[in-house]
């Protein structure tokens, strides 16, 4: 086995950047970067077109190879449409991503509306949609209502590299000869057709050269959004000048900051913005990816112009994406929009939405590689009590189990983990265990000796089970790609298979992406082998979706169905929201990367993956004070919430650096606890209307072109502005408060902002920036508990902040908290709160919800309310009438409801007058 100097070796070799390759090492990129834009050499042959319920079809033709490609367009209901292009007769099938759609999308019948000398138009039922298809050359454009939205191929970089018989197969054609002669091998071999050398790996490609790429041109657009993961800015930047922005997940230990190079994930959803319209381009391929992208001014012709008016037009901006992937077909759905949150459920509609996270999952984390041993945990567990700070969850990293082998115990450290786990379950908190993918190879370990004997591991290129170096050792890695695996796999998760293992231990997938210690670029051969015989290189940015899949689907059959799962996992890809959270890996202890995790975790929401985080303080090395201080307030208010370091980490558990800063600590996790019911609604609402929860300013703005490009700052749900404090020592932050007509509050001062725009705040250490932003309302608990459970019947308030109109609307979604009751049994409560006129109203949503909580509304704060009232009086609705003691804050504003006691799940009102 490995010691741990040559793990940390091992690691230390992980941030050598010669490990990774650069654009220009990565022989498809070359081959495709060989052809520029101009005119396609595909050909539409119109005599080919048929049309039925489903879409329309036709061929193109290469002018040079004469290969002939099929072309199916589909118009998807809710303004999608999808474009696949395949070879019309391949030598064997090409991979077609499985499993990432929920379903085979509903289509809607394309109409062909138009047919002239090479132009064929389609047009959608409701008309607003055609597609005008070029036949020579090649090329669609989408428009709505007669103006180009979005054009493929309008700049030719159409790609296609069909299937071809090895060349010791081949019969002699004039062709084949020149391409065998001396002076071409050397070309070849740079080209990478049949093999690829990277430093002393060798890729041999079994089945020959199979990239595929496109462009896309998006019409009037120069910002563009999202394809995670990468520790770059949230607006992508133009590639023209250096590398494209890579999807290949590969674990990057310490990466670098403002790189394009893909990290832990992939989602392949590239978003486009503008005043009036979102558009987006899901490119549906899990091999290798490459994007690039390049924005520029392009006068636009209108036929119907003017000379005059041609001499006035003005410059249009206009950003072309070029796709190219090593393999697989073109795969494209285009998302039409209009509205951001358009495109959100557009593309949920397709993957599906996020799960709703049990609500101990949205508290706070605590873990570190690694907590050594039951005594750790309990002391750990007991410094929160002693302390005062909530948490609900403790986490053990790789050394819990006995030689790295998942799903057991080291027997030195953890004796009784049972026993261990009951003490936790007594303080109503919970253990997160880590289990990953890569299984030591020894024949005393059930999992591998059984893994082993079912045939369940990867092979390499001869047959064998691949072989790689882990955390173990000597390892071989399970085939999630295989449903059998899957389900054999979700079966280790039983009570009785793994263990000593409760009902409160939950599930850590790390190191799927997968890492390969001393592997290429550290990750599994892309010659390996999976099930029905396709090449890692296919499936390679599944493979840690399909860990999570089956991790999530043990969790829920242990428990016959009943409770909700809860997942963490580091490699993902479109559609992974449907299985539980992800984080930004491993992280550094310094101000960039608390910085750019920000940017990170917004174009993750973007992309479906609502429920992320950054490991709190940072991963790597250990964070100054101040650091993680500032760290922990800006974790507070973002969607998973973990402070974890690592094994070289000083520890740094929150009361380990003074009493002030365990006071500023305590205060943030507590201010995370109080406004869980506000959270754990915007859950909800992600999970049933595809929502993000941790919301870019544009998305909420999508009119104010000032804040395209923030940042610094975000929206959490439509109410609350958030603005972490990122640099070192800051006295003052610059905050946007957008849009002219919108009023803003100290959320907890209740102060009205008097300056709108762009302004500076003075800041100290005590806490960040966080603003209610004037229309909302947001349901609070009224104190902090030990832990999320430990708060179920801690009454509620009601923070309702006023607009310019003296309105205010707000939500608040309950039910038990774990189960899949909500669901099956409809058991929860959906409500709404209303400010108008001078009265506030709580009503039912959802009536088809039913849910008994004792829980009251015990307090509500009005904010900005114009003059003291003279009386307030609450009604229920059985017409009961009570009067209100009230306070009134004239230097805020602040109207204050005390002893309210009016109850959750019933309807009252309350004027004031």
């Amino acid at each position: 086995t490995l010691t741990l100097s040559a793990l940390s070796s091992v690691q230390d070799e992980a941030v050598d950047k010669s490990n990774f390759k650069k654009c220009n090492q990565i022989a498809f990129y070359r081959r495709q970067k060989l052809l520029h834009p101009g005119k396609s050499l595909y050909r539409v042959l119109l005599d080919s077109v048929t049309l039925s319920d489903e879409n329309v079809k036709f061929q193109i033709i290469h002018e040079e190879n004469k290969v002939l490609l099929q072309v199916e367009i589909y118009e998807i209901e809710g303004n999608i449409f999808r474009i696949k292009i395949d070879e019309a007769s391949p030598l064997r099938p090409r991979y077609k991503v499985p499993d990432v759609l929920i379903k085979e999308p509903t289509t809607r019948r394309l109409i062909v509306s138009h047919k002239e000398a090479g132009i064929l138009v389609l047009s959608s039922v409701n008309e607003d949609y055609k597609l005008q298809v070029t036949a020579n050359p090649f090329q669609v454009e989408l428009q709505f209502k007669g103006e180009t939205v979005m054009s493929m191929n309008s700049n030719g970089l159409l790609y296609f590299e069909h299937l071809q018989p090895p060349p010791s197969d081949r019969k002699p054609t004039a062709q084949n000869k020149e391409a065998a002669s001396d002076s071409s091998k050397e070309k070849q071999e740079d080209l990478g057709l049949w093999q690829e050398k990277f430093g002393s790996f060798l890729d041999i490609k079994a089945h020959g050269p199979t990239s595929v790429g496109m462009d896309f041109s998006l019409h009037g657009y120069d910002h563009v959004y999202g394809i995670p993961q990468h520790t770059e800015t949230l607006l992508l930047k133009n590639t023209s000048d250096g590398d494209a922005y890579r999807l290949y997940n590969l674990d990057i230990f310490g990466y670098k900051i403002h790189d394009k190079i893909g990290i832990y994930g992939s989602v392949p959803l590239l978003l486009a913005h503008k005043p009036n319209r979102t558009s987006g381009i899901f490119w549906l391929n899990s091999s290798e990816t490459l994007v690039d992208i390049s924005t520029k001014a392009v006068a636009e012709h209108t036929p119907s112009r003017s000379a005059a008016e041609t001499a006035k037009q003005r410059a249009v901006p206009r950003t072309e994406v070029r796709w190219m992937s090593e393999s697989g077909i073109i795969d494209v759905f285009l998302l039409m929009g209009p509205t951001a949150f358009d495109i959100f459920k557009q593309f949920a509609q397709l993957t599906g939405t996020q799960a709703l996270p049990p609500l101990f999952s949205l508290g706070y984390h605590q873990c570190r590689w690694n907590y050594e041993d039951e005594q750790d945990v309990k002391a750990v567990d007991a410094g929160f009590d002693a302390h005062d700070i909530p948490y609900d969850v403790i986490w053990l990293d790789i050394e819990h189990t006995d030689g790295k082998r998942y799903f057991t115990w080291d027997k030195q450290k953890f004796q009784n983990p049972r026993k261990m786990q009951e003490h936790l379950r007594k303080k109503k908190r919970k253990l997160v265990v880590i289990v990953d993918p890569h299984i030591k190879v020894d024949p005393s370990y059930t999992v591998y000796a059984q893994a082993k004997e079912k045939g369940y591991f990867v092979k390499d290129r001869n047959g064998q089970d691949f072989e790689g170096i882990c955390w173990p050792g000597s390892s071989c890695y399970l085939d999630f790609t295989n449903p059998e695996v899957r389900k054999w796999y979700a079966d280790q998760f039983a009570f009785k298979t793994y263990k000593a293992s409760t009902n409160i231990l939950f599930v850590w997938n790390d190191m799927n992406e997968p890492s390969v210690f001393k592997g290429a670029e550290l990750t599994m051969q892309k010659d390996a082998v999976h099930y029905n015989n396709w090449e890692h290189r296919e499936v390679h940015n599944l493979y840690g979706f399909y860990q999570q899949m089956a991790t999530a689907e043990g969790l829920i059959r242990r428990s016959s169905g009943k409770e909700r799962p809860f997942v963490l996992t580091r490699s993902f890809f479109a559609g992974s929201q449907k299985y539980g959270a992800v984080w930004t890996g491993d992280n550094t202890a310094e101000w960039s990367y608390l910085k750019i995790s920000i940017p990170m975790l917004l174009t993750m929401n973007m992309a479906g993956i609502s429920f992320c985080g950054a490991d709190v303080g940072g991963f790597i090395g250990d964070p100054e004070p101040e650091l993680l201080v500032r760290w922990y307030q800006a974790g507070a208010y973002q969607p998973f919430f973990r402070s974890h370091s690592n094994m070289e980490s000083k520890r740094r558990e929150p009361w380990l650096f003074g009493e002030k800063n365990t006071q500023i600590i305590r205060r943030a996790i507590r201010e995370r606890y109080v406004l869980l019911p506000y959270l754990y609604t915007l859950f909800y609402r992600a999970h049933t209307a595809a929502e993000p929860v941790m919301r870019s300013l544009w998305i909420e703005f999508p009119g104010k072109m000032e804040t395209f490009d923030v940042e610094n700052e975000y929206m959490l749900g439509n109410a609350l502005l958030v603005h972490p404090v990122t640099k070192k020592e800051a006295k003052t932050v610059t905050v946007l408060f957008p849009g002219s007509e919108e009023i803003w509050y100290d959320f907890r001062k209740f102060k009205r902002m008097e300056d709108a725009g762009t302004v500076k705040i003075p800041v100290t250490l005590e806490n960040i920036p966080v603003f209610q932003r004037g229309g909302t309302v947001i349901p609070l608990k009224t104190t902090a508990g030990k832990s999320t459970e430990w708060m179920i019947d801690i009454s509620y308030e009601l923070h309702v902040a006023l607009d310019t109109e003296a309105c205010a609307i707000g939500e608040l979604y309950v039910d038990d908290g774990h189960s899949f009751q909500y669901l099956h049994k409809k058991q929860f409560l959906y409500r709404k709160f209303t400010f108008h006129k001078n009265v506030l109203s709580s009503s039912c949503i959802d009536e088809s919800g039913q849910y008994h909580t004792t829980c009251v509304v015990e307090r509500v704060v009005v904010l900005g309310f114009g003059k003291q009232p003279t009386f307030v009086t609450a009604s229920s609705k059985d017409g009961k009438k009570k009067e209100v003691v009230f306070r009134y804050d004239t230097k805020t504003s602040a109207l204050t409801l005390e002893n309210l006691a009016l109850s959750v799940d019933a309807d009252w009102e309350i004027c004031m007058s």
